[in-house]
């Protein structure tokens, strides 16, 4: 009985099977506990949903504030263009639509479970694959997003692992292929999320490094790999460049983002009413000087306001901190003491993976784990894109499944303290 109840707990399918009945049991409370008309719009009346609108009703990429204004690069191509075919067979702005939506991420999230289960087996056994595999079945924000917001954040923590799944996997690859499916995979997961490209030169050196240190010729094939994700941009880049007659590979949202996080009407909690989409009079400026030039103005502005008050930058960095890794709130104290009881588990539960990821980097590089360093980067590096600027909920997902790796490790380092060594080591 113990053996058939440990293999179960430890199967991938059980665990994808408990992941999926709990998101899909919570899109059905969730469209019982609202009207159909409510869920049928509100989730996409935002800059995705209004571009994928526009897309679907056989205009350009354009228009990201339900109304009118022309071309814009306000996000990468894939998301809103996956939302457009959404409209396109269901129709825009319909039940049938929202459904499909919310089913799209559950997907997507779901099967995050399995790239996080081959990775945690591959650098802590099958304990540290099961462990994080349920910590993701079961993390709340994995369950609210993908029924509550229509953005691109399920998707890309599905990209996002299964790049840490392919890096890990390729580095004692010798077939070209595999490293132009890499590529690709980069091409596509920069497509959909701009901020990821922060990872690609991390993760290339550290192929490279290990393909030096194991004397294995790595140039060509790395080279390969760089090549294919530039060219996956060359068609984005190419248009924007006809639009806007300017270089933008990726986004032009930089400016307004770092705008709305730094400057002197931000609040601690972000409340949006500066943003365009809400704010009729910074819309009305939006459209008067075009999306680049507007872009550029509030980048201007944002620097200028955090060169000049950097008390003040620091307070409100330090604040994004705490949010992104509380979940969503700067004073999660008085959160906890004023809210009810599910949102107080969602805060401890984002607290405790949170911590749990500390130290399972900790514990990564003391046992001197050879995936330690391409582990740690995804927590390490793209939040801080969000404490500059912005930090919600969703800005975390992508990398969440990465922590729920990390608290995997810490927790077998806490429950078997004396199996301090991992499978895979760098004198293995």
């Amino acid at each position: 009985m113990k053996r058939k109840l440990r293999a179960a707990a430890t199967s991938l399918w059980v665990i994808v099977s408990v992941a999926l009945v709990l998101r899909l049991g919570y899109l059905i409370h969730y469209t019982d506990e609202h009207p159909k008309q409510a869920v049928s719009v509100i989730p996409f009346l935002f800059e995705s949903g209004n571009i994928a609108y526009s897309l679907a009703m056989g205009h350009e990429f354009s228009s990201p504030f339900r109304v009118e204004t022309g071309p814009t690069a306000w996000l990468p191509p894939v998301y809103p263009l996956l939302l457009a075919g959404v409209f396109h067979f269901f129709g825009a702005f319909t039940f049938h639509a929202y459904i499909a939506a919310a089913l799209l991420n559950i997907c997507f999230v779901t099967l995050a479970c399995v790239p996080i289960y081959f990775i945690g087996k591959r650098i802590g056994g099958v304990e540290v694959a099961a462990g994080a595999a349920w910590l993701w079945a079961v993390f709340p924000n994995a369950i609210l997003l993908p029924i509550q917001s229509m953005w691109d954040a399920c998707l890309c923590a599905l990209l996002a692992t299964t790049i840490l799944w392919a890096t890990l996997a390729i580095a004692d690859s010798k077939r070209l292929r595999d490293w132009c499916g890499y590529g690709l995979l980069w091409g596509v997961t920069i497509m959909t999320n701009a901020t990821l490209i922060a990872l690609l030169p991390l993760l290339l050196g550290w192929l490279a490094y290990r393909a030096h240190k194991a004397q294995r010729a790595w140039i060509g094939r790395i080279s390969l790999s760089a090549a294919i994700v530039a060219l996956c941009c060359v068609p984005w880049t190419i248009r924007n460049f006809e639009v806007f007659h300017r270089f933008i590979p990726l986004r032009s949202i930089l400016g307004l983002q770092l705008w709305l996080g730094n400057n002197d009407q931000t609040k601690d909690i972000f409340r949006g009413d500066l943003h365009p989409i809400y704010n009729s009079d910074e819309r009305a400026k939006y459209i008067q000087m075009g999306e680049i030039a507007y872009m550029q103005s509030k980048q201007q502005e944002a620097v200028h306001y955090i060169l000049t008050h950097p008390g003040r930058e620091m307070h409100l960095a330090g604040n994004r901190f705490i949010s992104i890794w509380s979940g969503g709130t700067p004073s999660p104290v008085v959160y906890f003491l004023h809210a009810s009881s599910w949102p107080r588990f969602v805060l401890l539960f984002n607290l405790a993976v949170a911590v749990g990821a500390l130290f399972g980097i900790v514990a990564l590089f003391r046992q001197r784990n050879v995936y330690a360093f391409p582990v740690a980067l995804f927590p390490l590096i793209i939040p801080w894109a969000y404490y500059l600027t912005l930090a919600l909920p969703r800005y975390r997902l992508p990398i969440d499944p990465i922590v729920m790796l990390l608290t995997a490790v810490a927790l077998k380092m806490l429950i078997r303290p004396g199996d301090d060594r991992v499978r895979e080591v760098s004198n293995s």
